[in-house]
């Protein structure tokens, strides 16, 4: 019977070890319970492990979105108060309506290189020194209240869709940020911008428009009232699609900017390492000289970018402008508008307001994304 035994017991052993994952021998009933218990924990742990990463990584999407349309409202906010002047006299210029005025038709003669440059400046002086003087200091920020309406939803609108849009791209090109993919972002930034603010910006451009004595429209309110009333909902798309051509403006904007961030960051880096002397100012975080970095690329690429697509801004102005009296509108289409203007003004009116658009938007965009990475930086 011993051997028997024995041999049944020398048996078991093996099948217990041929069942045992660990390749050990079960010779207790503790070191089973050990191994029993062991062996379910890594499966008990890891599902509420990654149930919490998938939670933190939505909550973290969620701070991603909202930081960027604060410090893109907050930017754009920030730059339409300071410009505001110089935005009512660069609409005023763009329209048909100013371009037989005698305050204008008096500084207007031929003018060529610099000479043009700096003519240009003073009609741009001298038209805000006019309305100041025949219509008071608040004409000069006329259209103030609709354009924040306008640039604070537009700014964070575009900012959110444009960082979001970066860190979409950017994760279907497996992690990688190129040109392509601030391409992209900027597109898809522009329509979604221009699609969603062209009421507002037709509102501003129209209380812009109107001059002492000939007032159309009582307020923002009326003004939106009136339109939809004689023009139906479609007027108050009227210049979309001069909006969309520009787009390309916005694209080209941020595809600067990023560069030349990229740039300047690549030579703080060589400068801070071959430099073993001197002082770094530090403001938030950030050497001083960053920060300049920030405002001289957003200037830069603000001024190609403008220079570059300058036409689609008179294009849009003409075609938001008021009808005068009770005939039709004069400016009915992107195209018609573009062969109207350069048949009876010629192509120096697509320039109408040039310098006093770059007079604004050059320290606007400064203003604007040097407010934008603060925020970032600070909340991101």
């Amino acid at each position: 019977m011993l051997p028997s035994t024995s041999a049944t017991t020398n048996t078991i052993s093996q099948q217990l070890q041929q069942k045992n994952p660990f390749g050990r021998n079960n010779n207790s009933s503790s070191e089973n319970d050990n191994n029993n218990t062991k062996v379910p924990e890594p499966t008990l742990v890891s599902t509420p492990v990654a149930t919490a990463t998938s939670a933190q990584k939505k909550i973290a999407g969620a701070q991603f979105s909202w930081v960027h349309f604060l410090a893109g409202g907050t930017g754009g906010m920030a730059g339409a108060l300071v410009t505001s002047p110089l935005d009512v006299v660069k609409t005023r210029l763009q329209s048909s309506l100013y371009q037989s005025s005698k305050s204008m038709s008096s500084t207007t003669v031929a003018r060529s290189g610099v000479y043009s440059v700096l003519g240009h400046i003073k009609d741009t002086c001298l038209l805000l020194g006019h309305i100041y003087s025949k219509e008071g200091p608040r004409a000069l920020y006329k259209g103030l209240g609709p354009n924040l309406v306008g640039v604070i939803p537009a700014r964070a609108i575009n900012f959110a869709a444009y960082g979001n849009g970066k860190k979409f791209y950017t994760d279907l090109n497996n992690g990688k940020e190129t040109t392509f993919v601030h391409l992209s972002s900027a597109i898809s930034a522009g329509i979604i911008t221009a699609t969603a603010t062209n009421p507002i910006w037709l509102v501003k451009t129209r209380m812009q428009l109107q001059v002492e004595g000939v007032r159309q429209y009582k307020n923002s309110v009326d003004c939106i009232y009136q339109i939809l009333k004689n023009e139906g909902i479609r007027g108050m798309y009227r210049g979309l699609s001069a909006s969309y051509l520009g787009v390309a403006e916005g694209t080209i904007q941020w595809m600067i900017y990023e560069q030349l961030k990229k740039t300047l960051a690549e030579r703080r880096k060589v400068t801070s390492l071959s430099s073993t002397t001197g002082t770094r100012f530090v403001i938030g975080g950030k050497d001083i000289e960053e920060w300049i970095d920030y405002l001289g690329a957003a200037g830069a690429a603000k001024f190609v970018a403008s220079a570059m697509t300058y036409p689609h801004e008179v294009l849009r102005t003409r075609l938001r402008q008021v009808p005068v009296g009770n005939e039709p509108p004069k400016y009915t289409g992107l195209k018609q508008t573009f062969q109207l203007v350069l048949k009876e003004e010629g192509v120096a009116a697509l320039y109408g307001g040039l310098t006093a658009h770059m007079m604004r938007v050059v320290p606007n965009a400064a203003i604007m994304f040097f407010c934008y990475e603060a925020i970032m930086h600070r909340f991101g």
